[in-house]
């Protein structure tokens, strides 16, 4: 049955392709993470997506790895395609993945913007004259009303700082690559206050932010090489990772896996967690490949000012330097990496082998400040990571894992199984220890915590689809911490649940409910003792969203979402939101508009709800005490190779009179955000 399809699909679609629709990448990102945390890194996951849709991968190369970090096809569907590319070759279509088992027609749809089939046969020459991408974008914006750090000084105050620039953030990106073959860009980006600074030394050249890369793929031996700014997935994401590092959401089974996807270009406007130097990986034979990396990348950092020798307390991420206390902090630290990577594909892609080592080199020596939660933090100048990960697929049976140790000794691990129990449930299995003591600078594992430290968890993962109109997953997260943390002086637990259902009749409309409830320690307030108790904190969330999509015509979301945070016996806070989006579609103009009512007994029970923005760009706004939120974005295309972004968004509080603290403050009651964007592809 399987060849009669294969004949019929390629005879009356040889050589055709499916149109490459663009796509929302907030509401892809929604519907795999619905409820966002703060402190997690969305732009890093929102950049890879776009890679991905950028570089679409050429099916008849892609490995499983490769094909799993989409988060679209299961475990099954993974081992169906690999299964029908070994059986019947090189796919000549995209419509031929009709004919692959398991695979039905919303999965396709959602799997075409991330594919395509190459051609075979193409010369270099003709690879460096026909890009896939190449386009320059130019972005401005800027609050209208006035923050403090924009006023003038006042005689009578106490502040006597202010912003050194102006008012408006300045974002630039050129992109020229072929997909699978080449790629050259640069990016520029001036956040709002900062002012142009010229300090080589420091690696700032101007504008307060720049990225670059050259990057060359799949000539001869040299599968991969990167100059400039990159990042590097091995294995589990335990010593390194890039992207995909976010792990527990409504693809409960895929999210908690990582895949080994090699040298990345880093060209995001997050201001640290990258390489900066050059990279290549080498395909030695067939199977087996080996990447090295060097690295000079100069680092944001805090002083230790308990201290009279020079040491530095923390490394900052927030990469903003407006006042003259944050650009002192700018750069501040050289830091170098010397990073080696092998892997040893088993055949037929039934897993592999790797091993990883990275040596980290701090110009000056780390040391926090001498707080008992601190006590096993990393300090001094050197720390080597080495790591062993592998995976392997046996039957329906996908197992993988990865262990690590770091120069003080302490140790890392990670490891679970994915299980396709028949077509209509998946199951995943993952359990992680990390110690107290183990130091990795650029690992992004499954953990509850921000890094892989001071954790040890299981994780239970289900999926169950009994038809192509239900959908019901979940997962259940338990986890403890052995050692101290930030506003938890004793060794504590907690666990983390969700339930997720989708309906979807057909086409056009879908239909989600989610609850999500977590539980944590924490200081019980108000205790000041040097040991204070813990008390038991839990965060609910519960939704529910209908939408309804015409192709080509417009779309209607609804959404409810309800929130409580508690310090149990203590007090309580609740919150809810009410959001209306429409988008319109016309030949030429896309305008889409949102209407939003919260109400939050505090900023304790804030709602997160993702925005649509500009492309290349991502909006997360919380939502807390009680107003309203709205925006307006119109999308023009002037030509075929011009398009123009036009988007205006307020908060209007209903119960403050400033928004705000310190340099942000904001006098009255709303906040406004005014962005345009020109994108000219070339």
């Amino acid at each position: 049955m399987q060849l009669v399809c294969l004949l019929f699909v390629t005879q009356i679609c040889i050589s055709q392709t499916p149109p490459r629709q663009e796509i929302d990448f907030s509401s892809f990102i929604q519907e795999l993470f619905p409820v966002p945390v703060d402190d997690a890194n969305y732009n890093d996951l929102y950049e890879a997506l776009f890679q991905l849709y950028a570089n679409p991968l050429d099916l008849n190369t892609a490995t499983r790895d490769e094909l799993a970090a989409t988060f679209i096809l299961t475990a099954e569907q993974l081992d169906a395609f690999i299964a029908y590319r070994g059986n019947f070759g090189a796919l000549l279509s995209l419509y031929e993945l009709q004919a692959v088992p398991t695979f039905d027609l919303p999965t396709i749809r959602r799997l075409l913007p991330f594919v395509t089939l190459q051609p075979r046969q193409a010369s270099w020459n003709e690879l460096l004259h026909s890009p896939t991408q190449h386009f320059l974008i130019l972005r401005s914006e800027r609050l209208l009303e006035q923050q403090k750090g924009f006023s003038k000084i006042d005689s009578g105050s106490t502040s006597t700082s202010r912003y050194a620039g102006g008012p408006y953030q300045l974002y630039a990106r050129y992109r020229y690559a072929r997909a699978g073959a080449y790629s050259l860009g640069f990016t520029f980006e001036q956040d709002a206050g900062e002012r142009w600074n010229w300090q080589p030394k420091r690696q700032i050249f101007g504008v307060d932010f720049t990225s670059f890369h050259a990057q060359l793929q799949n000539r001869g031996i040299f599968k991969n090489v990167i100059l400039g700014d990159f990042q590097m997935q091995a294995g589990q994401g335990l010593l390194m990772a890039a992207g995909f590092g976010l792990g527990k959401g409504t693809e409960t089974i895929l999210t908690g896996y990582r895949s080994t996807l090699g040298l990345r270009p880093h060209t995001s406007v997050l201001e640290a967690g990258f390489f900066r130097g050059a990279a290549a990986t080498l395909a030695l034979t067939r199977q087996w490949d080996m990447t090295v990396l060097a690295s000079g990348v100069r680092r944001d950092a805090s002083l230790n000012t308990d201290s009279e020798e020079l040491l530095v307390s923390s490394l900052l991420l927030a990469g903003l330097h407006r006042t003259p206390a944050e650009r002192e902090k700018q750069a501040l630290i050289p830091e170098k990496n010397l990073g080696f990577h092998t892997a040893y594909n088993l055949p037929g892609q039934r897993g592999k082998i790797g091993l990883t080592a990275l040596y980290t080199h701090f110009g000056v020596a780390l040391e926090r400040r001498n707080l008992p939660y601190n006590v096993f933090e990393f300090k001094g100048k050197n720390n080597l990571s080495l790591g062993l990960h592998g995976d392997y697929l046996w039957k329906n049976l996908h197992f993988f894992g990865e262990g690590g140790r770091s120069s003080s000794g302490g140790l890392g691990g990670i490891g679970g199984l994915i299980a396709p129990l028949g077509r209509t449930l998946d199951a995943t299995f993952i359990l992680r220890h990390y110690d107290r003591n183990f130091h990795t600078f650029y690992g992004s594992p499954l953990t509850e915590g921000s890094r892989p430290i001071n954790e040890s968890g299981a994780y239970w993962g289900l999926r169950y689809s009994p038809n192509r109109r239900w959908q019901f997953s979940g997962f259940y997260d338990r986890f403890s911490f052995p050692w101290l943390k930030y506003q938890v002086n004793a060794p504590s637990e907690g666990n983390d649940r969700l339930l997720h259902v989708r309906f979807s009749p057909n086409k056009k409309f879908t239909a989600v409910a989610l609850f999500h409830q977590e539980q944590k320690e924490r200081n019980r307030p108000g205790n000041t003792t040097p040991l204070p108790e813990l008390t038991q904190t839990i965060r609910r969330t519960a939704s529910l969203q209908a939408d309804y999509d015409v192709p080509l015509r417009f779309a209607i979301r609804t959404r409810i979402q309800a929130g409580q945070f508690v310090y149990r016996g203590i007090s309580s806070s609740t919150g809810f939101t009410v959001v209306q989006d429409i988008t319109w579609r016309l030949p030429k103009i896309e305008i889409s508009a949102r209407m939003a009512f919260f109400a939050t007994d505090n900023y304790d029970s804030r709602q997160y709800v993702y925005e649509k923005d500009v492309l290349y760009a991502f909006s997360l706004p919380a939502y807390y005490n009680r107003g309203t939120r709205h925006y307006l974005m119109a999308r023009y295309a002037v030509s075929k190779k011009i398009r123009v972004w036009l988007r205006w968004s307020q908060s209007r509080f209903s119960n403050q009179e400033e928004i705000g603290s310190g340099l942000s403050q904001i006098e009255g009651p709303t906040r406004s955000e005014l962005k345009a964007q020109l994108m000219y592809t070339f």
